[in-house]
């Protein structure tokens, strides 16, 4: 990233993006925990990209330098902690599970950011005690750092559906399919199927955002049939592709 912006204090506050509007790259002084109340929300670091759709949030520590995107109309919420105050005692941006009295205490916590009243208080205190009990979700795109590797990954970024094995596209790139193999879990930690699945997950919220059928978004994306994406999905994300843009 270059050109990052400084903004020392992370904003607490309700924020419209339109489709496709981004957030350039900045960093701040404080924590912040990123909601996407409808959409899906990408938060991109020099370490990867994280996404989140209505049922999850994006934890960024202090000092990280980021930039947000919107797929599809996003309501995002933006709470700041300050730097010594870590509920999670994470140090690396995070996806969390956000179940619904979590959602809600998000959403009236950004309401009015200029209160500063007792009874606002307590309702961080308690926003806090959920942020530490909300579970943590894998769903983040790693970027390769290995030339190799970033060439594999870009031709199944370019093509989701490509059904090539590693094999093949190793073939393609001019490198063996152990190299790729041992590359995968050194730099992701994860196999090439699951690195695949997370990136078809990804372009699949992305397409869901802007309202494309379920069995176009199966067919887009890879999957055998909208059944084996829809299973998938509901694995992942707790609920069927099809409610996804209701949930908000």
């Amino acid at each position: 990233m270059s050109n990052i912006r400084h903004a020392p204090t992370a904003p607490t506050r309700a924020k419209v993006l339109s489709a496709g509007e981004r957030i350039d790259a900045h960093r701040h002084d404080d924590h912040q925990i990123v909601y996407a109340g409808s959409g899906v929300l990408a938060v991109t670091t020099d370490a990867g990209t994280w996404f989140a759709p209505g049922s999850r949030a994006i934890w960024v520590p202090a000092g990280t330098a980021h930039a947000h995107r919107a797929h599809g109309h996003l309501d995002l919420y933006l709470v700041g902690l300050p730097a010594d105050d870590n509920p999670l005692g994470l140090d690396a941006p995070t996806v969390l599970t956000v179940g619904p009295l979590l959602r809600e205490l998000i959403l009236a916590y950004t309401r009015d950011p200029d209160d500063d009243s007792p009874e606002r208080r307590r309702l961080l205190a308690v926003l806090r005690d959920q942020l530490r009990a909300s579970p943590q979700q894998p769903l983040r795109l790693p970027t390769p750092t290995d030339p190799r590797l970033a060439a594999v990954c870009a031709l199944v970024h370019a093509d989701p559906a490509d059904p090539r094995t590693l094999a093949a596209l190793g073939a393609a790139t001019g490198v063996g399919e152990r190299t790729l193999s041992r590359l995968f879990r050194h730099e992701f930690g994860m196999t090439f199927p699951q690195w695949r699945t997370q990136s078809r997950l990804y372009h699949a919220l992305r397409l869901l955002a802007e309202d494309t059928p379920v069995t176009v978004v199966a067919h887009r994306c890879g999957w055998s049939s909208a059944s084996a994406f829809i299973d998938v999905f509901r694995r992942s994300f707790g609920y069927t592709p099809g409610t996804h843009n209701r949930r908000a």
